[in-house]
This record gives C-alpha cells, structure tokens and sequence, in this order.
C-alpha cells in the first residue's frame, strides 16, 4: 500500500459532497417542526433522515478510502500540530457516522416508517420504544452538537494554516 502526499480525487471528493450535505442538514433539522409522540414525520423529517443515510453512506465509503489509500500527514508540521490533526480528524468520523445511526435509530424507536427520499423505504433499526427514543434522542442531540463543535474546530484549523501559518497544508483538501 503505497501513501500518498496529497489527498486524491476521490478523498476530496467525499470530503466537500459531505461538507455540502452538513451545510444542508443541520438548517433542516434546526427548522423542522418539533414532532410529538403520536404525529406522522412529514417532508422535512423525510429529507432529514435521507439526508442523513446520504452521509452515512458517504462517510462510510470515506473511511474505507482512506484506510485503503491513506495520505501521509504533512511533514513540515509540527508533531503537536499532527497528533491534533489526526484526532480531530478520526473524532469527526466517529461523529458523523454516530450522529447519523442515532439519528436513524431515533426514528426506528419512534416507530416511524421512513423512505429515502420517498423512492425506497428504509428498514427499522428497533421497534417502538418510548423510553429508548428518549434516550437516542438526547444522545443524537449530544452527538450533533459535539459534531459541529469539531467541524468549527476542523474549519478554524484550515484557516489557520491558511491565514496564519500561511502554509500549504489547505492546498491538499482543496480541488485542483
């Protein structure tokens, strides 16, 4: 397995359709309607949870990429600078992938029949559990907090290097 200086095409590629779906996801689910135990989710719970298997699905690839094709960490940076790189980069695929299986296990638990995006109906990942959909439903909330806390984390680390440190370590994610 040989490892690459600068992310491939494919990496980058999962990367900035993942950025664009985070960017569409949170306004969805922050502007939903709040949904009471007996109500039917409509279209934007739909869109939600599609959405959301969209980066499941996406992030999963991701990781299999970079397990397969991985990229060297930037050697001009210092090893403290690495080492965080490195963690926040894993924390945000354990997020991710967290925050969406809750996310789904949350309406399982509701005893919701979705689709993806109206076209196929997605299997149920748990029957009908009030005090269980409590429960997954404060830890998905934990989750996507967590989550947009690294990612500002992850986008101030970029503009760092690009503003700051004014180095090329951005240039390896970016297009072209």
């Amino acid at each position: 397995m040989t490892i690459r200086l600068q992310y491939g095409t494919p990496a980058k590629v999962f990367h900035w359709l993942i950025v664009a779906l985070l960017a569409v996801q949170y306004p969805i689910g922050w502007l939903m309607p709040d949904l009471h135990r007996n109500m039917a989710p409509g279209a934007a719970m739909t869109f939600h949870i599609s959405f959301g298997i969209t980066i499941l699905v996406l992030t999963a690839l991701r990781l299999v990429w970079r397990l397969t094709h991985p990229t060297a960490p930037e050697s001009s940076l210092p090893a403290w600078q690495r080492l965080s790189s490195e963690a926040v980069h894993w924390l945000l695929y354990v997020l991710v992938l967290g925050t969406t299986i809750s996310g789904w296990l949350f309406a399982s638990y509701r005893g919701w029949s979705v689709s993806y995006f109206y076209l196929l109906h997605l299997p149920m990942l748990g029957s009908d559990n009030e005090a269980a959909g409590r429960a997954i439903d404060g830890l998905h909330q934990a989750m996507e907090w967590a989550l947009l806390v690294t990612i500002l984390i992850h986008i101030a680390a970029a503009l760092a290097h690009i503003f700051v440190y004014r180095d090329r370590v951005m240039q390896r994610m970016l297009p072209g």
